[in-house]
């Protein structure tokens, strides 16, 4: 008798754990089933850090310059988009194309000149704040900050504790200075920021594994237009500086369509000298046209050069020439859709080792 219970108890526990592994098989294949064509006009953020600080062109923009970017977008008649409904819309395919407006690092020179400017004319932003160096020399202050988070129009965002090279950290250096950070925007807001956005745009698997679990969107710095079927935790965006943020460049990449994929590989950006080069595959929907006219450049061997192509229906494989450089490693697609052209970019973190 207690033989046929405990084989009974046995079994019962067997069947759980089947139907466990079934639901959390099948709840996989749901999320995965979720990528679809969905000719998503996109969101194009752009990124920029200090303003009229003219001895870092590599980091700055001129105030007149800035404003010109901002007519541009007016005169095409392109949406700013709030990002408070950035998150809850985030699915939801976009109609007429959005552009959303970051600021990195909490610059002094941003509270100075940009922020009285997209107050008064009513333009939203995310402003990504480091809280380390927050009050330091060049620097805004907790109550510049606090200012901004209590109006209509700003959007705090988290940016990490140090602002330093995370991805060269262990991952319990890298978890603590995320967790410190989270505590000081908790003590001086009263709450945590939902969208971070890595230090120099840089990350490694770990690193978005563990912001996907403690955030809602994650930006990096590799270019690109954010569409439904981008990953949510590394998300392109547009570098605008001196020389990037150049009018006639900026007309160009202002009209920018996204190039819908339904994956990327691989997914570990950060490399060394055993996967450098790496092998890249992007697998298109089938509704996407002439794919096989796509061009791409990459920065392997330390130049700019067009990669080698190969098309397996609808995957595009990217062999690269040669290894990637210390630092990063980039990588630019476009596509003529229709007259218009469609983008996405990748970067690799390139480790010497």
């Amino acid at each position: 008798m207690i033989m046929k219970k405990t084989l009974s108890l046995a079994a019962s526990i067997i069947s759980f754990v089947i139907i466990q592994l079934f639901i959390f098989t099948n709840s996989n294949s749901e999320e995965n089933n979720t990528k679809y064509y969905a000719k998503d006009n996109g969101i194009l953020s752009i990124m920029y850090h200090r303003f009229n600080e003219n001895k870092y062109p590599s980091t700055n923009i001129k105030m007149d310059i800035f404003q010109k970017h901002i007519k541009i977008i007016k005169e095409l008649d392109y949406e700013f988009y709030n990002p408070k409904f950035f998150i809850k819309e985030f699915k939801k395919p976009k109609n007429k194309k959005k552009i959303l407006i970051t600021i990195d690092d909490g610059f002094e020179s941003f509270y100075n000149n940009a922020w009285p400017y997209l107050k008064e004319n009513k333009i939203p932003f995310i402003l990504f704040v480091s809280t380390e160096p927050v009050g330091k020399n060049g620097y805004m202050t907790w109550d510049e900050i606090i200012e901004i988070d209590k109006s209509e129009f700003g959007y705090i965002g988290h940016h990490s504790h140090s602002h330093d090279y995370l991805i060269d950290k262990s991952e319990e250096e890298f978890i603590n200075d995320i967790e410190l950070a989270s505590k000081i925007f908790k003590n001086k807001l009263g709450y945590v920021p939902e969208i971070f956005s890595y230090p120099f745009g840089e990350y490694s698997l770990f690193m978005k594994q563990y912001i996907a679990k403690n955030f809602e969107i994650a930006f990096g710095q590799h270019s690109g237009i954010i569409d439904v079927n981008k990953d949510k935790f590394e998300l392109p965006r547009f570098p605008i500086n001196e020389k990037y943020g150049e009018l006639k460049r900026f007309n160009s990449i202002i009209n920018y369509l996204p190039l819908e994929y339904r994956s990327l590989e691989p997914e570990e950006k950060k490399i060394n000298k055993k996967n450098n080069p790496p092998r890249m595959v992007v697998e298109f929907f089938n509704e996407q046209k002439n794919i096989k006219n796509i061009n791409c450049y990459s920065n392997d061997g330390g130049k700019w050069k067009k990669p080698n192509l190969k098309f397996d229906i609808n995957k595009l494989i990217i062999n690269f020439e040669d290894p990637f450089l210390p630092r990063r490693g980039r990588i630019n697609c476009s596509l003529m859709d229709n007259g218009k052209w469609r983008w996405f970019g990748t970067q690799f973190i390139v480790s010497e080792n």
